[in-house]
């Protein structure tokens, strides 16, 4: 080679070298730095994605695309992949980063179980967020500084989070567990503090839920909608893994396989990790610019726990149970569960009643609880008895009259929750736990006052508010100057899981000595889909104008079951004694001391 030529290569290298390397973004950027430790992966070290992951990652890290949804299941990744972009974005873009989950509850969760070993373990975003906090301020759980932005890690319960912070880049998880605040709607809301940035990022995944109302389906609605196609073994055609062309032999599902939608070869579950590595992400919509939709179920999913077999085997499991099968279709397919019109019909209740109650109580009923309703005229509470197995007997109904405020009519309730029952084993069972409802302004100082001597026994005061994604029991924070904890209760999840539950076969049973008019009440409500703020929400509507203790007392006594925890073997032990046993005494010990006068 001439020298020139010689002399010009050397000054090209030498001025490569003195030229900052290009940012590795999306799925380069987390197989070469991302690391996972031990406790966070199965499989710590290094990231190695799966096929359709590499697609989500290079969308999340794409400049050119302002908004990507992912409709997901569960067993499909999307938790790592939403902190390892997270640290991309930290380590490559600094700027404003705002999480947003449903609870904060969740948002700590995320922090502690996928932000916070993910950030440690990887030394690039380690190196970022070395400490450059300003005086004056700390980093936390929840919120840190690092050079150039901030990451805000919030629950989009409370619209307060949202209106704090403004972001470049908006991370929204399990937004269908989102419900609507007082001021709206918290995607929008959440969505309103990134329209200063005009390169913003805006992220949203979930698992869906009900098709009717579900955010993430709208979103993916909204999208260019891309599915995950993979190459048939045996034809070469690419096609999506539907839950329908999965097959299996009668009673196998340990042989489930997929049948290809070109050829009808039926492909073994051994291939599924070349054909996932070998899959490619289809666009449906090409006309759709800027909004990357994705959709992945855990057919796809290379997971140990996500195999054909399994998710074959946990479909029979649910099917015949609407409340386990709408998990199944939620979690591992990704699609929406359709519920408009859910209501119950009392006369084909009463038809089920069965000459069981409190005397007897059933053999099977191994806990007793209560759900106390609050009327200015009356107090009424329903007793029901919970199995081993998950069965609830709806075993009785009580009215107590007289005033709220009238201390006679809470010595009535006294002696109806002090009772013991005679227990078919032999022996005598007593309620496990009470809810007694405070939540309508004027009783609440009654209530508080019967339950404050009363918590060792587990009688708790609730107060009822909606929301499908509640829990169906959660400790409050103590109000000053109060000497009894209130339990806030999930009403509307509870009304679900007891629609879902008296629909199954066997899953509830009720005493023949409850009236019509409790079966009435007990179907006093129905789901209907109603418009908020121009949003589709699910909301529990009163038909015409029946009274609904009946069901207001089953959700309460629900609730209390969280309550309670047992050895069903122990317990079946103590409910087969004659009379309850009596724990030996320790001798008492006097000092000679305290006996002198």
């Amino acid at each position: 080679m001439p020298l020139d030529d010689q002399i010009a290569a050397m000054r090209a290298a030498a001025l490569q070298a003195l030229r900052p390397p290009a940012k590795l973004r999306g799925s380069e950027f987390i197989e070469r730095e991302i690391r996972l430790p031990q406790g966070v992966s199965a499989t710590p070290g290094p990231v190695r994605l799966w096929g359709f992951q590499r697609g989500i990652a290079d969308a999340l890290a794409d400049p050119l695309i302002e908004r990507v949804s992912v409709l997901k299941a569960t067993r499909v990744g999307y938790s790592m992949l939403a902190a390892a972009s997270i640290a991309g974005f930290i380590a490559n873009d600094p700027g404003p980063v705002l999480v947003v989950l449903p609870t904060d509850q969740d948002a700590r969760g995320f922090t502690v179980d996928d932000l916070e070993p993910t950030f440690a373990a990887s030394p690039i975003v380690a190196t970022a967020l070395a400490d450059d906090t300003p005086e004056g301020e700390r980093n936390t759980l929840t919120s840190r500084r690092f050079p150039g932005g901030s990451l805000k890690i919030v629950a989009a319960r409370s619209p307060r989070n949202l209106r704090r912070h403004n972001a470049k880049y908006l991370i929204l998880d399990e937004i269908d567990a989102m419900d609507m605040t007082p001021e709206g709607d918290p995607i929008t809301l959440a969505t309103q503090r990134t329209i200063s940035f005009s390169d913003r990022k805006l992220i949203a995944g979930s698992t869906p839920t009900y098709s009717e109302t579900s955010h993430i389906l709208r979103l993916y609605g909204q999208s260019d909608q891309r599915v995950f196609q993979v190459p048939c073994p045996a034809c070469g055609s690419f096609g999506e893994v539907l839950f329908s062309g999965i097959v299996w032999d009668p009673g196998r599902p340990d042989t489930a396989r997929w049948r290809c939608p070109h050829c009808s070869e039926e492909i073994e579950e051994r291939h599924k990790p070349q054909m996932v590595e070998e899959g490619r992400w289809s666009i449906t919509r090409p006309e759709v610019q800027n909004h990357a939709g994705f959709k992945v179920s855990a057919l796809t999913s290379p997971h140990p726990n996500a195999s054909w077999a399994k998710l074959a085997a946990e479909f029979l499991a649910a099917k015949d149970t609407p409340e386990l099968l709408q998990v199944f279709t939620n979690c591992a397919l990704a699609e929406g569960w359709r519920s408009e019109g859910e209501e119950l019909d009392e006369s084909a209740l009463q038809a089920r009643a069965e000459p069981i109650g409190l005397d007897p109580v059933p053999e099977a009923v191994l806990c007793l609880t209560s759900g106390v309703d609050v009327q200015r005229d009356r107090l009424e509470a329903s007793i029901l008895g919970h199995g081993a197995t998950g069965t609830v007997f709806a075993l009785a109904h009580f009215v107590l009259w007289g005033a709220y405020d009238d201390a006679d009519t809470w010595a009535q309730l006294d002696a109806l929750l002090s009772t013991r029952w005679p227990h078919a084993l032999g022996g005598k069972i007593g309620l496990d736990a009470v809810c007694i409802d405070s939540s309508d302004g004027v009783s609440q100082p009654q209530v508080y006052a019967f339950c404050a001597g009363r918590h060792r026994r587990r009688i708790v005061p609730i107060k009822g508010v909606a929301g499908f994604s509640r829990p169906p029991l959660e400790r409050a924070a103590r109000a000053k100057g109060k000497t009894v904890n209130l339990y806030i209760c999930g009403v509307d999840g509870l009304k679900s899981r007891l629609f879902a539950g008296i629909k199954q076969a066997g899953a509830w049973r009720f005493s023949d000595s409850l009236t019509p008019t409790w079966y009435e009440q007990l179907c006093s409500e129905a789901v209907q889909i109603k418009y908020s703020r121009g949003q589709p929400t699910r909301q529990f509507v009163r038909l015409g104008n029946r009274a609904a203790e009946g069901l207001d007392c089953c959700c309460y006594g629900l609730a209390a079951r969280s309550l309670v925890t047992f050895n069903p073997e122990t317990r079946r032990a103590e409910l087969a004694h004659a009379e309850p046993v009596t724990p030996a005494r320790r001798p008492v010990l006097e000092s000679a001391w305290m006996a002198r006068r």
